[in-house]
């Protein structure tokens, strides 16, 4: 599959509590008026879906899982799972599928990688299956932050 010339492909490497930098991200794009979709395993997306209730006092910020019905998830500016309706903009990446597919329809995507080998190894792998779709992802280091 041929991806869009226009995707943007960003990896955030060394990232130390990939839950919280996440909910950062989130709340950041929510500002900008982005529509995001998290994909992470289960147990990630649960501990984001709670920081999203909890991490940024006094300012909810609007969001949709899975189990909520579709015509709620299509009114979410962010979607954590794998249900999110059309016209999302940016992918947020903790454990996701296929490069090529995490790329139809979006103006870009974030891999949020941790410090761990196996993240780093699993990074790796997708960074050269973007290439291979003609994709150069750009590198964001926060071990110096």
């Amino acid at each position: 599959m041929q991806a869009s010339s226009t995707a943007e492909v960003a990896f955030h490497f060394n990232v130390p509590d990939r839950v919280d930098y996440t909910a950062r991200l989130l709340r950041k794009a929510w500002g900008q008026g982005a529509r995001c979709q998290v994909l992470a395993a289960d147990e990630e997306l649960a501990q984001i879906d709670d920081s999203l209730w909890l991490r940024f006092p006094g300012e909810f910020l609007a969001h949709s899982v899975d189990a909520d019905p579709e015509a709620v998830r299509r009114r979410s500016p962010l979607h954590l799972g794998r249900l999110a309706s059309a016209g999302v903009s940016v992918r947020i990446i903790l454990d996701g599928g296929d490069p090529g597919e995490l790329l139809h329809g979006v103006r870009r995507v974030i891999e949020v990688v941790g410090a761990d080998e196996a993240d780093r190894e699993r990074a790796r792998h997708r960074w050269r299956a973007y290439r291979q779709l003609g994709i150069e992802p750009q590198r964001h280091d926060l071990s110096g932050k």
